[in-house]
């Protein structure tokens, strides 16, 4: 029997969906109905059920359908960069499966196109975009407020549809904030027509907080519409937590002699040696940390036991082209396994990863659930993770995740209210776009909804600052970024704001990392490649 859910979409669309996959999840027979209809969509479903696909192959088929058209329709922004080439990557498999029906059929289809524009993008990919803007593109928040702050922008005119992946993790922290505003400056590009935006996550709680801040306010204060999708349930997890049989009599006789010290320096060879025992007995295994440190000790260790090499480090200070070529070669089962911290929790296909290990207790339940779903990801999959506590009071934290795990509950998050760091860098941005009403900018930020409630005093402080009306002339050495004609009451940029807005845009904090090269072939520092 053919899924109602699917008889809306092309002939060739839906011929490929049951071919390669089948009938369609619940999550997507849920969701699809209403993204169609063009409405804003939340949509909550676990992990491996098909969520990106449910907000895609709407996109793919109104791209197919629609004949000759130029400009990008679609914007997919991933919090992590790997997971946007990741999407990039799955997303040929449609789009090439709906390729090849289209010419056995001698039917002249158009078949949308998909780049990537992240911070490891090329500058001739980038200049190549800019003349030939793809139809799908896939980016992060960082890049779409700079592509916002460039001449690039007008790019992003044609936009009808924003899918924003693994939502949850930008709701609590700065980066959701600086987003949405951005989406705001994006709607306010296209002459303020609604944008339809998809938010996507299997860890979100509560949902009314996730949607408010996915669909914002309109002028006159009201909550945007938006279709709330739970298709969630508890998946069922294979997880146990494990502890070497010598930890328990050593922490207890450490614990009695000095209270205060609570690791063993003697267990960390045993964690190793059964990290290397549950490596052995899979065909590939996912090791998570908690830090890149531990990430690169614990690799180091695993290959050391086992005397070959069986695991690599993976997380962001490792170059672009390494880590690609870390994940191909766990998915070409080259490599039994990788040590990760949270460069791959978030929604990347893995391939065949049939166990996940936990190094010591996960910082939360939904970063847990995210990372043992890395294991038997495919529809159906049930996850298998093992919790690897390294001291008595781990034990406890990894007991406590372990039964929150598998009770599948969340923590409760909430979006920051007025951050004004992030205000003030939207503002210079928005002024370098162009001179704009001092109460036109003021409606625009508060459509987002952490500024929803901004009141207009602070929103003037922060105004008076950045055009260098200071309270204290401790401050007079700080230079002004933006004019405030408060006469005209229009704000403008003054010179070199725009170079200042796009080198130091965004809320990732600078941790003071640098770059390890390999030496070149005449001995010079950056000759070579970077580590």
């Amino acid at each position: 029997m053919r899924a109602p859910a699917l008889r809306t979409f092309h002939p060739v669309v839906a011929e490929w969906f049951r071919s390669a996959l089948g009938e369609p999840t619940r999550a997507q027979s849920l969701a699809w109905p209403a993204i169609r209809r063009a409405e804003s969509v939340l949509l909550l479903a676990p992990t491996g059920s098909g969520k990106t696909l449910a907000a895609f192959l709407d996109a793919i088929d109104r791209l197919v359908v629609a004949g000759a058209q130029t400009g990008c329709r679609v914007l997919y922004v991933s919090p992590l960069k790997a997971l946007a080439v990741d999407i990039e990557r799955n997303l040929r498999a449609p789009i090439e499966g709906i390729s090849a029906i289209a010419r056995t059929r001698a039917l002249d289809l158009r078949i949308p196109s998909v780049d990537v524009r992240t911070g490891d993008t090329p500058a001739s990919s980038r200049a190549r975009m800019l003349r030939h803007p793809p139809d799908i593109l896939i980016t992060t928040p960082e890049s779409l407020y700079l592509l916002l702050t460039s001449r690039a922008r007008e790019t992003l005119r044609t936009v009808e549809t924003v899918i924003v992946d693994e939502i949850h993790a930008l709701v609590p922290g700065k980066r959701g904030t600086h987003l949405f505003v951005s989406l705001e400056r994006l709607e306010a590009l296209r002459d303020g027509r609604p944008l339809q935006r998809i938010g996507l996550s299997a860890t979100q709680r509560p949902l009314e907080e996730v949607a408010r801040l996915l669909v914002g306010f309109d002028d006159t204060g009201t909550q945007r519409p938006v279709t709330v999708i739970d298709a969630g349930h508890r998946k069922p997890l294979d997880l146990s937590v494990q502890l070497p049989d010598v930890e328990l009599g050593q922490t207890h006789a450490v614990a009695e002699a000095d209270p205060a010290r609570r690791e063993v320096p003697g267990l960390w060879p045993h964690l190793h040696a059964r990290i290397v025992e549950l490596v052995l007995q899979h065909r590939s295994t996912l090791v998570f940390c908690n830090s890149r440190r531990l990430a690169e000790r614990t690799a180091a260790a695993l290959d050391s036991i086992a005397g070959r090499e069986i695991a690599l480090a993976h997380h962001g200070s490792v170059a672009r082209e390494k880590r690609a070529q870390i994940e191909a070669r766990l998915k070409a089962g080259e490599l039994p396994a990788i040590v990760a911290t949270s460069s791959l929790e978030l929604g990347i296909d893995m391939g065949a990863i049939d166990l996940v290990v936990q190094l010591e207790a996960p910082g939360s339940v939904a970063s847990g659930l995210q990372r043992i779903g890395r294991a038997c990801h495919g529809v159906g999959g049930v996850p298998r993770g093992v919790l690897l506590p390294k001291h008595r009071g781990d034990l406890l934290a990894c007991a406590a995740a372990g039964r929150a795990l598998l009770a599948g509950e969340v923590e409760e998050t909430s979006y920051p209210r007025n951050p004004l760091d992030v205000l003030a860098q939207q503002i210079v941005a928005i002024a370098c776009e162009r001179p704009i009403h001092v109460d036109a900018l003021f409606a625009l930020v508060r459509r987002a909804a952490p500024y929803a409630e901004l009141p207009r005093a602070a929103f003037d402080g922060v105004l008076d600052m950045l055009a260098g009306r200071y309270p204290a002339e401790d401050f007079a050495g700080l230079r002004p970024r933006v004019v405030w004609d408060r006469a005209a009451g229009v704000v403008r940029a003054r010179e070199g704001a725009a170079r200042v807005a796009v080198t130091h845009g965004g809320t990732i904090p600078d941790r003071g990392l640098y770059g390890v090269f390999l030496a070149g072939p005449d001995g010079s520092a950056f000759g070579g490649r970077r580590v």
